[in-house]
């Protein structure tokens, strides 16, 4: 039986994006382990009782310390030496890049998954040169590097971190189309809702997206802006809880929280939201587009490939005004438009980013095939706003 293993930054990771490819994998015949950190979502095993998890005691994602990262490799190399997989499959920056080393250490393919760029290439200079350049030593001689849009795997090859035969470009992690499907908003509802599903970091554009909320209020009475996430606290990008709880107190926003199911939010929205300023493949984008709801997003990578011109708009990043246009334009369109939009939606879950097809492009991997990906429709052109005035 072949083995392999499935290596993340948390079980969080595993539960939330990766469950499908775990069962293929083991309906196939695969012997699975899964190596991260253990968490609250642990759990996921009673879903899968022939998996193993094996938890990683040296794997902490927001340090830097050095010597923190050569006792993960060194965890790692153990591991992969004891366990002699088949194959592993990487996912997230330090199981990537310390992973990878380890795996080419103890003489075991391995294929790194790129989800995103993270906080280190948007922030800080140092740690962005410095992750460059392991990057490049771990990702040296790889059969395959996936990436999960056009844009990163741009950034690498020009970057000189991959060469072009081992980029493959997957439709990021795929949505369960059945899990997320799409529920009539109920007709009672008289608020035209607008959504954000995320952290509540600067990086997802939740800033912009209270301050659009902010003006809406007075613009826009029949409008509510609604935000679904968790605060986030450890991450250094975290929106202050004090600057959190000044906007409650103004009543900009409905705020529920972290929600473990976020169907029952999007099923009662008009419009999802996510003015991000990076993404890998927005999970939030995707499950709103198989639940059929139209997107208002940021023209930037990630965002730009999840949607497509009848499926939503883009608007210029870090730009509340322009954002607060869009979502006045939204909030006018008459019914048809919106069902339109909603059909159009389900109809790209379905066609392009669907879990089953993602999860068939990673097992033809595993079983050293090669992919063909069909080309996405284009990204709808970026919306030219004219600005509100602020006086």
């Amino acid at each position: 039986m072949k083995k392999v293993l499935i290596v993340a930054n948390t079980t969080w990771n595993i539960y939330n994006f990766r469950m499908g490819i775990l069962r293929k994998l083991v309906k196939e015949g695969y012997e699975v382990v899964v190596v991260a950190p253990v968490d609250n979502y642990i759990h996921y095993l009673q879903q899968l009782p022939s998996v193993r998890h094996l938890p990683l005691k040296h794997l902490k994602p927001q340090s830097k310390n050095p010597l923190q990262s050569l006792l993960l490799y060194w965890e790692f190399l153990r591991i992969y030496r004891s366990e002699q997989p088949d194959v592993i499959y990487h996912f997230t920056i330090k199981p990537n890049i310390f992973g990878s080393l380890a795996a080419r250490r103890a003489n075991i393919r391995s294929i790194p998954t790129v989800t995103g760029l993270g906080y280190t290439f948007l922030h800080s200079r140092w740690l962005n040169r410095l992750t460059i350049r392991l990057y490049r030593w771990a990702f040296s001689g790889l059969g395959k590097v996936i990436f999960h849009n056009q844009d990163d795997c741009r950034l690498f090859v020009e970057q000189k971190i991959v060469v072009p035969e081992q980029a493959l470009v997957v439709a990021g992690s795929g949505v369960n189309t059945n899990y997320f499907r799409p529920l009539p908003k109920p007709l009672s509802e008289q608020k035209f809702r607008f959504l954000f599903i995320g952290r509540l970091l600067y990086d997802k554009g939740i800033k912009e997206y209270v301050e659009a909320a902010a003006i809406l209020q007075k613009l826009a009475p029949h409008v509510e802006c609604q935000i679904v996430g968790d605060l986030a606290a450890a991450n250094p990008n975290a929106i202050p809880k004090r600057e959190f709880l000044h906007w409650l107190n103004r009543k900009y926003i409905r705020y529920f929280g972290a929600a473990s199911d976020v169907r029952p939010y999007i099923k009662q929205c008009d419009v999802l939201v996510l003015p991000s300023y990076r993404e890998g493949m927005p999970r939030a984008i995707l499950e709103a587009l198989a639940m059929g709801r139209p997107i208002i997003t940021t023209d930037v990578a990630g965002c730009r490939e999840a949607i497509c011109a009848k499926t939503g708009c883009l608007v210029p990043v870090k730009n509340s005004k322009a954002l607060v246009e869009a979502m006045l334009e939204f909030s006018h369109k008459d019914t048809e438009d919106l069902e339109q939009m909603s059909r159009a939606a389900r109809s790209r879950a379905l066609r392009v980013f669907d879990e089953r097809l993602v999860v068939n492009d990673y097992f033809e991997q595993t079983e050293n095939k090669p992919v063909i990906v069909a080309d996405p429709a284009p990204s709808p052109k970026p919306v030219q706003v004219e600005l509100l005035s602020t006086s």
